[in-house]
């Protein structure tokens, strides 16, 4: 996903084109404001850190641009190495966030940490036939 931050400042094309170039396939894309509901869905596992609420707010603060990405074994980690570390100072460069985020709360992407919440999310913003 593309949080709001990195639709805001143009970054989307960018990204894709990065996951593109990488040889990875784009095989649904949305841009939309994400709902409260669904945003608190989306980052349930947080519902009891005291950044919860922080986070609800700014994901649905303004337009994301949603991606299903397919490709061999390993893509979810390739994709995480991609985005780079959560804490944009911590980030390398050449990295997503190591070359354009600034705030750990607003770090431009999110990337799925591993099958089961990709299927998930997936499933949460796709419909479950492209999370299957």
């Amino acid at each position: 996903m593309v949080k709001p931050d990195g639709v805001a400042s143009g970054l989307t094309g960018e990204i894709v084109s990065r996951i593109e170039r990488r040889g990875f396939s784009v095989v649904a894309l949305e841009k939309r404001t994400m709902a409260r509901e669904v945003a608190e869905e989306h980052y349930g596992e947080h519902r009891e850190r005291p950044f919860f609420g922080e986070l609800v707010e700014f994901i649905t603060s303004g337009p994301v641009v949603m991606l299903a990405v397919e490709g061999p074994e390993g893509t979810i980690d390739a994709l995480r190495r991609m985005a780079g570390s959560t804490n944009p100072l911590d980030a390398d460069p050449g990295t997503i966030r190591g070359d354009y985020a600034t705030d750990v709360g607003q770090n431009v992407v999110h990337s799925s940490d591993a099958v089961e919440s990709a299927t998930r999310e997936l499933a949460l913003h796709f419909g479950a036939g492209i999370a299957g």
